[in-house]
């Protein structure tokens, strides 16, 4: 299952999470263009709007400029700049749910380190 079918909270911010995820992964790099709000909304089966919606947190936080008639294009120094956002968003928002989790179910720190990923 991919971020967008186990996420929580409203679809744009889904959607975010997925491109955000892409740009980490170097899909996309500095100068390059991101796919159209059509092409992105056919790829995923969501609302043109939606997908509009989730592009313009990129627009607001800087990570991306407008080209009018063009595309929206990611602007450099943005990939480093979103894998630290992303790092502290992690820290404040997931980690201490999943340190709770991991108290709970009594399971030890060390060997979460040494168990291989399946």
């Amino acid at each position: 299952m991919t971020a967008w079918e186990t996420e929580d909270g409203p679809v744009y911010l889904r959607l975010r999470a997925m491109i955000a995820a892409a740009i980490l992964r170097g899909e996309y790099e500095a100068g390059d263009q991101l796919p159209s709000v059509r092409a992105l909304a056919a790829q995923y089966g969501a609302n043109p709007l939606t997908v509009a919606k989730a592009y313009q947190t990129f627009q607001d936080d800087g990570y991306v400029e407008v080209r009018r008639g063009v595309g929206m294009f990611i602007l450099p120094g943005a990939v480093d700049r979103l894998r630290v956002a992303e790092r502290e968003r992690f820290l404040s928002s997931h980690w201490p749910k999943v340190r709770d989790h991991i108290a709970l179910i009594g399971l030890d720190p060390a060997d979460l380190l040494d168990r291989e990923t399946a």
